[in-house]
């Protein structure tokens, strides 16, 4: 999955810097988990968040992966960042 959400990330936000680590082991027994969905942490930093707000970039990326969530992505922490921050 991982790979994949990366290959998807880099459509929406093309030569984003993407740290992208799979916490799915952490939440075993987890509802989402035992459904088979995937637990991230993203951190992502790219010219289009430049001046926008924690929730509006929050809110381009989620929209990047809507299609996805709940069943194969169940959970996304996301550090979205400016290349000047």
């Amino acid at each position: 999955m991982g790979p994949e959400l990366e290959a998807r990330l880099l459509t929406h936000f093309p030569n984003a810097s993407i740290e992208l680590i799979d916490e799915s082991h952490l939440h075993a027994g987890h509802a989402g988990a035992r459904a088979g969905g995937a637990h991230f942490k993203l951190k992502i930093v790219h010219a289009r968040f430049n001046g926008l707000a924690r929730v509006a970039r929050h809110r381009l990326v989620y929209d990047a992966v809507a299609d996805w969530m709940p069943q194969r992505l169940h959970a996304l922490s996301v550090q979205a960042l400016s290349p000047e921050e």
